[in-house]
């Protein structure tokens, strides 16, 4: 067992049963109460934020996580099926994991999976931002470069994005995979 001050931001850790991300961590020394540790913690399966107070002396359960690339190869109903780059090996990955970056990703991108003891997988990471080919766009006009006007657009995996008027339909677009923002044409 570990204690509160040996945790740090980007640590996983077991708290009230379940897997939870450290956000943020701030000893705090208030003029004439004692010193307390102030956590803000992500729910990794809900998302939602949970914050708590920890004298330092406290035990926590402080997980071993073990990162690896797996490289996403096919949608399998609810899951998508990752192979390991190094060793082959395939796994099933929730969607959930993914949340809404999901729609974003095609086959072939490298994910990065965190796994809690090295077997079960708890969190998903996709790279920052992909490279789509834009499949349906209203046909853009020329000289509609001057305003940040968006228009919407269907991209290769299906979802749609928002994009300038300038976009036409053929035309690859770097998208956040975050926000799934629009954030530059690419040649």
């Amino acid at each position: 067992m570990a204690t509160v001050s040996d945790l740090s931001k980007g640590n996983f850790i077991r708290y009230n049963g379940e897997v939870v991300k450290v956000e943020e961590l701030q000893h705090r020394t208030p003029g004439n109460l004692r010193a307390f540790y102030q956590v803000k913690m992500r729910n990794i399966r809900s998302g939602k934020i949970v914050e708590n107070r920890f004298r330092p002396g406290d035990a926590v359960d402080l997980l071993r996580v073990e990162t690896k690339e797996y490289q996403y190869l096919y949608e399998e109903g609810e899951s998508l099926v990752c192979m390991d780059n190094q060793t082959f090996e395939q796994i099933y990955l929730d969607k959930a994991l993914l949340g809404d970056s999901f729609k974003y990703l095609k086959e072939a991108v490298t994910l990065i999976i965190a796994f809690e003891n090295g077997t079960e997988p708890i969190i998903a990471e996709p790279p920052p931002h992909v490279i789509l080919n834009v499949t349906y766009t209203e046909p853009g006009l020329s000289g509609d470069t001057a305003t940040r006007t968006l228009k919407p657009a269907t991209v290769e995996t299906g979802a749609e994005v928002r994009v300038p008027l300038f976009i036409n339909t053929g035309d690859n677009v770097k998208i956040n995979t975050s926000n799934g923002e629009y954030l530059e044409r690419v040649k």
